[in-house]
């Protein structure tokens, strides 16, 4: 019992972060279910299936707080869900952590990249400019359903920072967009767990548990991204995209001590907390208590 309410609170927490930065719940409770010594397939499979729910509620709510552009996960949810369903269904015969170093090498450099735009680039609002190709939007929804399935999370990681790249669309209609069009991949990637794997290998438990979290957080997520101002969030992002990629990196370089690695996280945790109070600090310069927060940075 101690455990399932733990994973609840995990749940949560995973949630509150995924639905306000677009990114984590996958890689952070498939995590937690690995260190438990739940088999690969399985915590995948679990955490889909609690996502089935979770991204649901939270595609509800960022409907009803305006963060979702329509037109972006039109465009994006069928091509993620064909990914998301081949890779659940072959999940067991690919050499998924002989690509986890490029894929997040190339994500750790786009980090980089999204955190000091919002950082360091003028505060000023970002309107639709309806540059979305459909064709740039189906195959990284192809691509992101994909490595979701064979990672246990990656829908978000790959797909948030690189729409934020872009310059196209706000960063809260980022978000939820992303947030909104993960139920069908999340459904797709279900189905195909179920069908290689089977009802009984699904452990149910942690999925109930994960979803009573994320269910409860849903709602609190959107209503942040829709007061948060959106350069902070592009901030905390692309700290976000930095310190979840690092792990994958340092795994893959030998030469580098494990002794080293708690060093490295600290410098990088402090970094990005220094550059989240930076950027608070630049907000409140540039808008006075009176004027709105739902500027974007561009």
């Amino acid at each position: 019992m101690q455990k399932l309410i733990v994973l609840a609170l995990i749940g949560f927490a995973a949630q509150l972060v995924d639905g306000s930065l677009g990114m984590a719940y996958g890689v952070t409770s498939s995590s937690l279910l690995l260190m438990f010594g739940i088999a690969p397939s399985v915590a995948s499979a679990s955490v889909h299936m609690a996502e089935v729910v979770t991204t649901a509620a939270s595609g509800v709510s960022h409907l009803r707080f305006g963060n979702v552009d329509k037109y972006t996960v039109s465009r994006l949810v069928i091509p993620g869900s064909i990914g998301a369903f081949v890779g659940a269904c072959f999940l067991s015969q690919l050499p998924g952590d002989l690509v986890k170093p490029y894929v997040s090498a190339f994500l750790f450099l786009l980090g980089i990249y999204v955190l000091i735009r919002f950082l360091f680039g003028p505060i000023k609002v970002v309107k639709d400019s309806g540059k979305k190709p459909t064709g740039f939007l189906a195959g990284l929804g192809l691509l992101a359903g994909f490595l979701d399935s064979t990672g246990g999370g990656g829908w978000g990681p790959l797909t948030t920072p690189v729409l934020l790249s872009r310059q196209d669309l706000e960063t809260r209609k980022v978000i939820g967009s992303v947030d909104t069009s993960e139920f069908a991949v999340a459904t797709a990637a279900t189905i195909g767990f179920i069908i290689s794997l089977g009802w009984e290998n699904i452990s149910w438990p942690w999925v109930i548990a994960l979803m009573a979290g994320g269910i409860v957080a849903a709602p609190i997520a959107a209503w942040l991204v829709r007061i948060i101002p959106s350069h902070l969030l592009g901030v905390a992002v692309g700290g976000l995209i930095i310190v979840t990629n690092v792990k994958t990196l340092l795994g893959s370089f030998s030469f580098i001590p494990e002794s080293a690695h708690t060093g490295i996280y600290f410098i990088l945790y402090i970094g990005w907390f220094a550059a989240i109070a930076y950027a608070v600090i630049k907000h409140k310069k540039s808008h006075p208590p009176s004027s709105g927060i739902t500027e974007a940075s561009e």
